[in-house]
């Protein structure tokens, strides 16, 4: 064998760092150790992976086309010095989650899962719906749970469970005096908004369902995160439109209501995301199943 395990970790580090310096710290070598080592590696097979800009090296077309197998290579020496250690079945598990979900349905799962699996060991990103799906894509994630609608050739993408947006205002905002709370078109335009970030799967849907209207919208906040949207609408900043599932509590205390849209879908679904060519450690497989026993224990609740 002419390249060795050491060479295709320099090789992923790399094109992840995108620096050499960065790369080798990652692993735990020295500068010079890992640039002798990917070095070696072109040199042996007389090809170059990167295109060398200053002191960046920029992932080239042959190095993209092999990440994915290399990926899945080191993986399954991972999993196999798991095997022969004996001491764990399940190896470590990166999962990315948007930030509905993250917030509000990863942690409990996690925390399931480890009651199950007490030797697993979780690392939970959360991040909008394009970045979980980048990170997916080069392999910096096992799996990905997303709010999006996503068409990728390189992503499995499986619908895992529903949810809707609610369209919602503080308790005193004059739509809320409205007979039934329920909204026209013209009331939409005329309303003062504060919305999720683009890129976010929550904005997605929610562009979806106001198809028609968005040039006419008056929005005045973009914002990351769910729970700053909710303290600008009690504030009666304006009005939005969020998961069912981040609403719940607050309906419940009455700090906020829930607005009436009947003329619009905002139905969706949550989707897990795999990359095609990642390896299916026992960890991925174990994590998946537990997947599925959470979209049928909800489904049974909601029917």
């Amino acid at each position: 064998m002419k390249y060795t395990l050491r060479q295709a970790e320099v090789f992923l580090a790399t094109a992840h760092h995108e620096n050499i310096t960065q790369a080798a710290d990652s692993l735990a070598m020295s500068q010079s150790a890992a640039s002798s080592a990917l070095k070696e590696l072109e040199q042996q097979f007389d090809i170059q992976l990167f295109d060398r800009v200053g002191k960046r090296l920029k992932i080239n077309e042959l190095g993209r086309v092999l990440r994915p197998q290399v990926a899945a290579l080191l993986e399954q020496a991972n999993g196999l010095e798991l095997a022969f250690s004996q001491h764990a079945d399940i190896g470590p598990l990166k999962i990315g989650a948007t930030l509905t979900i993250g917030n509000y349905l990863a942690v409990q799962a996690i925390a399931h899962f480890i009651e199950e699996h007490p030797e697993a060991k979780i690392d939970l990103d959360v991040e909008n719906t394009a970045e979980i799906t980048r990170k997916v894509c080069n392999f910096d994630l096992d799996i990905g749970l997303i709010e999006g609608e996503l068409r990728h050739p390189d992503l499995q993408v499986t619908p895992w469970l529903e949810d809707e947006l609610v369209t919602f205002c503080a308790p005193d905002h004059p739509l809320a005096r409205r007979q039934k709370r329920q909204l026209n078109d013209r009331d939409l335009r005329e309303a003062t908004w504060i919305l999720r970030e683009t890129g976010s799967g929550t904005r997605q849907n929610f562009d979806r369902a106001m198809h028609g209207l968005i040039p006419d919208l008056q929005v005045l906040l973009e914002l990351q995160h769910t729970e700053a949207i909710k303290r600008a609408v009690e504030a009666k900043l304006g009005i939005a439109c969020l998961s069912r599932i981040a609403l719940e509590d607050a309906f419940k205390r009455g700090s906020l209501v829930p607005l009436e849209v009947p003329h619009r879908d905002f139905h969706r679904h949550f989707y897990i995301i795999q990359h095609r060519q990642k390896y299916r450690s026992a960890g991925i497989d174990l994590w998946l199943e537990h997947c599925e026993t959470i979209a049928t224990q909800v489904n049974q609740v909601a029917s």
